[in-house]
């Protein structure tokens, strides 16, 4: 398998059927330049504009509709040593009278030490002086275009996957996305050094970065859904809004993974989920929030 390396010369802002940026065959690997998620990249220049330009698309090889495409993680190395934040959190995740004792919203510089792996803002106000955050790097968006040539803003997020915001999608974890057009047409950006569960103040900690990922067909594999693995888990994304058609959408993804892999029924699969299943939200700040749906591995043992 070859392994590539592409730095963009464009970058684009809505996820759909753009002309490739590289054509790649299924099990080759990338390593891919990405911006942050107003434009600017590891020089801190900027190089395109917001929401979330996305480096692609990558063509891969054989992927038709019906088929997934299953990215697997392999890094994120960040490329600059600075990134931001909103100051204040999103006003829709307090109650409304708690806005207003809010201050006007702000873009806050952090500084971001990779040796130490450790985020600490620039300048703190006095009672976070000596405070920082570990720094665990992941995708915030990513994915696959969608069908009937639509085009689709990376502000949002659908079956396809996009801007969902899942702190989850991280070094070591595979993803699966359904394949809609030919050569699936995969995009990726919008790298975070650190962020909360629901990005709650309306982003992570915004930086540039290199991510190398390794891209597979899984031919006539029919997802519905975007679909994770990681160590010690498996997990479906649904996105929507209100968010309980997000919670909708994963956990009817989750029934489906469990009845087409693991020989159960809606019965089955019921009993497994009622008692196992553990959720988290994504997003809670974008057009559309996203919600995960897991189950333990340990869990999965002796089905079928």
């Amino acid at each position: 398998m070859t392994t590539h390396s592409l730095t963009p010369t464009k970058l684009h802002n809505s996820i759909g059927s753009h002309a490739p940026a590289l054509t790649i065959a299924s099990g080759d690997t990338v390593m891919a330049a990405t911006a942050d998620a107003h434009g600017f990249d590891w020089r801190g220049e900027k190089i395109a504009d917001r929401p979330n330009p996305m480096t692609g698309p990558f063509f891969i090889e054989g992927a038709e509709p019906g088929d997934a495409l299953l990215i697997t993680i392999r890094n994120i190395r960040m490329t600059r040593k600075t990134g931001w934040t909103f100051d204040v959190l999103s006003p829709n995740v307090v109650d409304p009278n708690a806005v207003q004792r809010f201050p006007e919203r702000r873009k806050t510089e952090w500084l971001i030490d990779p040796e130490k792996g450790r985020a600490q803002l620039a300048e703190p106000p006095p009672s976070l002086a000596k405070w920082s955050v570990a720094v665990e790097p992941m995708i915030g968006c990513f994915g696959v275009a969608p069908d009937l040539g639509q085009a689709i803003s990376t502000a949002t997020s659908g079956r396809y996957g996009g801007n969902m915001d899942y702190r989850g999608f991280k070094p070591g974890v595979e993803v699966m996305f359904p394949v809609a057009v030919p050569g699936a047409l995969f995009y990726l950006g919008d790298v975070h050094a650190q962020q909360c569960d629901g990005e709650i103040v309306g982003t992570g900690i915004e930086t540039a970065a290199e991510v190398t990922f390794t891209a597979r067909v899984l031919k006539g594999q029919k997802i519905g859904w975007p679909r994770g693995l990681n160590e010690t888990e498996i997990f479906t994304i649904g996105n929507a809004r209100p968010l309980d058609q997000a919670l909708q959408h994963a956990t009817t993804e989750m029934l489906d993974w469990l009845m087409s892999d693991y020989g159960l029924d809606e019965v089955a699969a019921s009993h497994v989920m009622g008692q196992c299943v553990r959720y988290d939200v994504a997003n809670v700040f974008n057009p559309a929030y996203s919600v995960v749906c897991r189950l333990g591995r340990a869990d999965l043992a002796g089905l079928g």
